[in-house]
């Protein structure tokens, strides 16, 4: 019930909380932390155990009472002390806590003691600590251990972070201090000396002299080192001098960054480049390095790392050669601006920074467009397409895997097909669709001097054949026959979508839902939202995303909302937009206008092929998503079938073996869990743990981003993180960090895009061209600085988003 608090190392968090288990551990070190001694949550349960509502109103019992005034009476008789609040949801990995259960200071005498006690309980059950655990998804059955320590006599008090909470870098120390308690500091009461602390020197000067600020540092370095992670630190120094420690606690709002020693390096996120800001699964991350291999002679020439890095599931490239190479800069900033601008924007102005001094080196190789194997399927584009689909459905027939099989042979067969699966986007015929984006490029160069490359991708909305716009459309005709039997269209209006994808996969939905969602699942199940992560569930393994959508389409009743109409419309236009722009060359160069034309057209036929390849491998993961959790049915130590995600495929033929991966798959779920909180994902992020900024930018009123799909539109914003079970009105306009093919069904009822991240090739903005809605992408912050609500003009032609117009 009562521990002296150099007694808890050791013990369980779930015993003494968060902040005992940290300062014992201190203790256990060496550091100089004021004695103390933990009431645990033993007691604090043992006192509420009778309170239904779990709030201590309940006197305390004689023998606590007696218990906690003689540990007070031998820590300090009469003397002050502080009594703080050590919760089991406190000082977590992800999450701090910091401010939210309470501390006393200066507090005497036992009666004292003993009230700050039960008002340490009660502050866990107030409304401030009831949110932050709902925000952070913490403990929602918390319990409270309360801590009474030797309350240091501060002359100079406050907190030191081993890395610099602003700006990531590792190489930073930051330290607030002031004089007296430090909880003038914590509490921001006052405004306290601020002191920054690098290898270039220290900068600030207040209540610290030159000795104690190195002392603060060596403490927090050692600190740094125990802990394994950079630390934020409370500290006194008393009126002898002598520094005392109160708390250590993880810094939790930096980015994880990959291990790395010696000169500075740079790393590009494939979590951004992929458009997911969440971490990859361990056989999600597996998958995608065995996908990236495909790739990995092009990404190298233009100074990419061969291997793609994973910390904490957050994968990246180290792009340092790249970066440093004035030859390759150039190119591999133009890629990834293309997938996820602004990385490349940040590349160059790396590329002038001095820490990452200029090495000369061969330029890349150019890739050389062999034009005469494009011509056949310029003449002949719907051949060309049907050439790549009869590839494709041989090969993802290959991939279907048995249906009669021990786990063994299933597990078997996907280490045989797993490399093909991965890799199905560059195994297919690639002329067709290297002349869908060429043709465009050609016409430009017959064009140019009468037209701007933005006037060229005007042409390309409303393009047909690409499977994820097909998919948008075939949700929209699910809708529609939803919508004309009354009886259906409440129920999916009046239920939740968990419950309706319960009722579906059950097979008790009228029938209008029951068979046209089974039809929509049996083509596009194998998507997603973060579909590219393989250890994702699938829409045909929970349709409640689906269901979500659907609803979100059936509260779009204006004619102008129609889904279908408005394809035919962007189609139509951009046929039109093909002829004025041709039509501007003057009669002499009319052979060139002819040409021009030819290619437009044909490469609106082929351009579909953009999105197919990825649909082929969201149906290879799928097939082999089926094979792996039904081996992890057949796994006796795992708890569950999709624990096979938290592992490898040599983990997996390890655990069909026998091995017991529980711990394992446990501790990676957690990992998972606590990563996936995190609000925002850098695109580039430096050794350091530095996340550059771009220089320059936006006006005080304007956003800038890069100009993705033509079309101005003025309205109010709505800002999602999540597209599962999110809801668009019509004519709100779509504000996201990031998209893949799984938000995409938003885009039939918004009226244009704003993304932080994304490029012209990018799946979010392909789609948006072809809805025929403006999008502007690569916008810093964008998530950030537009409030939902807010009344936004976007300017898909121009890269420009407005404040404060009202809607036209």
């Amino acid at each position: 019930m009562i521990l002296q608090l150099a007694e808890a190392d050791g013990c369980p968090r779930d015993l003494v909380g968060g902040k005992a288990a940290n300062l014992a551990e201190m203790i256990s070190a060496g550091f100089p932390v004021p004695e103390g001694f933990c009431i645990t949550t033993a007691a604090y349960r043992q006192v509420v155990a009778d309170d239904r509502e779990g709030r201590p109103d309940v006197p305390l019992p004689a023998w606590l009472e007696t218990g906690i005034v003689e540990a007070y009476e031998r820590l300090s008789p009469d003397g002050p002390v502080a009594v703080r609040s050590s919760s089991t949801a406190e000082d977590l990995p992800d999450a701090s806590f910091a401010g939210q259960y309470d501390t006393f200071l200066g507090v005497r005498g036992a009666d004292e003691v003993l009230a700050a006690v039960r008002r340490c309980w009660a502050s866990l059950w107030s409304d401030r600590a009831t949110r932050y655990r709902e925000v952070h998804d913490a403990d929602r059955a918390p319990a409270i251990a309360v801590i009474v320590q030797r309350l240091v006599d501060a002359a100079c008090a406050g907190v030191l972070y081993t890395a610099n909470p602003v700006s990531g870098k590792r190489s930073e120390i930051v330290i607030d201090a002031a004089p007296g308690l430090g909880e003038a500091v914590v509490s921001g009461a006052v405004t306290p000396d601020h002191y920054l602390l690098s290898s270039e020197g220290e900068t600030g000067e207040g209540c610290l002299t030159p000795s104690q600020l190195g002392e603060l540092a060596a403490v927090g370095r050692r600190l740094e080192k125990h802990f394994g992670a950079p630390q934020d630190v409370e500290w006194a120094f008393d009126g002898d001098g002598e520094l005392w420690l109160t708390q250590s606690r993880h810094i939790t709002t930096l980015f994880p960054v990959p291990e790395s020693a010696g000169e500075p390096r740079a790393y590009w996120s494939v979590n951004v480049y992929q458009g997911i800001d969440r971490p990859f699964t361990p056989m999600g991350a597996s998958m995608i390095r065995e996908r990236q291999r495909g790739m990995a002679t092009y990404m190298s020439a233009l100074g990419f790392s061969d291997e793609i890095i994973d910390v904490d599931g957050w994968l990246f490239w180290d792009i340092t050669d790249g970066v440093r190479s004035p030859a390759k800069r150039p190119q591999m900033a133009a890629f990834m601006d293309n997938l996820a601008a602004p990385s490349g924007k940040l590349v160059e102005q790396l590329g002038r920074d001095q820490r990452f001094p200029a090495v000369l080196d061969a330029p890349p190789k150019k890739r050389r467009l062999r034009w005469g194997r494009m011509i056949p399927a310029w003449l002949w584009p719907d051949q060309a397409r049907a050439k790549v689909v009869r590839d494709a459905e041989r090969r993802i027939a290959a991939f279907a895997g048995p249906n009669e099989a021990t786990a063994s042979e299933r597990l078997s067969f996907v280490e045989s097909v797993r490399r093909d699966v991965c890799r199905i986007e560059a195994n297919l015929p690639r002329d067709a669709n290297t002349a869908g984006g060429s043709g465009g490029q050609l016409a430009g160069r017959l064009l140019r001097g009468y037209v701007d490359e933005e006037e060229i991708a005007t042409v390309f909305r409303g393009v047909p054949h690409n499977p994820t716009t097909e998919m948008d459309l075939a949700l929209w005709r699910t809708g529609e026959a939803i919508r004309r039997d009354g009886e259906a269209f409440r129920l999916l209006l009046d239920t939740a979508p968990g419950e309706l994808a319960a009722k579906q996969l059950a097979g008790a939905l009228p029938d209008v839902v029951q068979h046209g969602v089974a039809a929509f699942l049996a083509q596009y199940g194998c998507r997603a939202t973060s579909e590219i992560d393989f250890g994702v569930l699938r829409w045909a393994e929970d349709p409640e995303p689906v269901f979500a959508m659907l609803a979100n389409l059936l509260r779009a009743e204006a004619e102008e909302q129609n889904a279908e109409t408005r394809f035919e419309h962007a189609a139509a236009a951009a046929e039109a937009r093909i002829v004025e722009l041709t039509g501007r060359l003057p009669v002499t160069k009319a052979h060139r206008a002819i040409l021009a034309r030819f290619l437009l057209r044909r490469s609106r036929r082929l351009r579909g092929l953009r999105e197919f390849p990825k649909f082929c491998l969201m149906r290879g993961f799928a097939a082999l998503r089926k094979q792996l959790l039904l081996v992890g049915e057949e796994i006796v130590g795992l708890e569950q079938a999709d624990d096979v995600m938290f592992l490898d495929l040599a983990e997996v033929r390890e655990a069909l073996d026998g091995k017991d991966f529980r711990a394992a798959v446990a501790r990676r779920r957690e990992i998972w869990e606590r990563e996936a909180r995190r609000p925002r994902v850098p695109s580039v992020l430096l050794s350091d743990g530095t996340v550059p900024a771009l220089e320059s930018g936006a006006g005080e009123a304007d956003l800038i981003g890069l100009a993705a799909a033509a079309g101005t539109v003025t309205g109010r914003a709505r800002v999602i993180d999540d597209p599962d079970g999110a809801r668009i009105e019509p004519g709100e306009i779509l504000v996201a960090a990031t998209t893949d093919p799984g938000w995409t069904p938003l885009f039939l009822t918004a009226a244009a895009l704003v993304t932080e991240t994304g490029g012209m090739v990018s799946h979010g903005t392909t789609v948006a061209r072809e809805h025929g809605i403006p999008a502007v992408v690569g916008v810093p912050g964008a998530t950030a600085l537009i409030t939902t609500g807010q009344v936004i003009t976007v300017d898909g032609s121009a890269g420009t988003i407005t404040f404060g117009e009202e809607p036209r």
